[in-house]
């Protein structure tokens, strides 16, 4: 079960229900108990306020972020800004003691009409406030194209960045939307790309890996 809270110019605190107190701690496995994640900063063209939802997952495996105004454009009606939307997420998340995690794995979605010539960029990156080590992947998309679309950013075992045990980090999530005309013709077609759902699913979902301090 999700549940959702709306991200707006204050700080946004949410919890995931605890799970049973039964629960064994496996290698790898989620903690267990409650986990709460306070959206300390948002900022970014891609997300004004009120128009992303962030929610947890109850059994502590992922969290997810939605947004309903996500949308880059070049283009008959558009903007000259337009072409590129970003939204940077601080988030601080608090895990049991004796617990660190990681992002091993990163799902994005949407919906792109991009005219023949034109090409549509999705970015995003990862790091925790304070580390050099950022994780970060780039997907192209060319014209013509109008569909969905649905792109997967995986981390390999080895190449897992974990939080430091025992003190407290931001998570920061950056993504981003570029739309370019390329060879189409502005003045007379319209191209977008939005990080957005119609009929309501997930558009971001951040899987997490566990593992317990020494």
């Amino acid at each position: 079960m999700w549940k959702p809270a709306l991200i707006g110019t204050a700080a946004v605190a949410f919890a995931a229900t605890a799970l049973s107190p039964q629960a064994t701690a496996a290698e790898g496995a989620p903690p267990p108990g409650r986990i709460q994640i306070d959206v300390v900063s948002v900022n970014g063209s891609g997300c004004p306020a009120g128009t992303a939802a962030v929610a947890v997952a109850g059994d502590n495996t992922a969290f997810t972020v939605s947004y309903s105004n996500y949308l880059a454009q070049v283009g008959l009606g558009s903007k000259p800004t337009d072409f590129r939307k970003n939204c940077q997420l601080g988030l601080n998340v608090h895990v049991p003691q004796g617990y660190t995690y990681a992002i091993a794995r990163a799902d994005y979605r949407g919906f792109a009409h991009l005219q023949s010539g034109a090409t549509g960029l999705e970015k995003a990156s990862y790091y925790f406030q304070g580390m050099q080590q950022t994780t970060s992947a780039n997907h192209r998309f060319s014209g013509p194209f109008s569909d969905d679309w649905q792109t997967s950013d995986v981390t390999d075992f080895d190449a897992l960045v974990y939080a430091p045990c025992g003190t407290q980090r931001i998570l920061n999530v950056n993504t981003e939307l570029r739309v370019s005309a390329g060879s189409s013709d502005p003045a007379s077609t319209t191209s977008f790309m939005a990080m957005d759902s119609a009929d309501g699913s997930v558009n971001t979902l951040y899987h997490f890996e566990w593992k317990q301090c020494s």
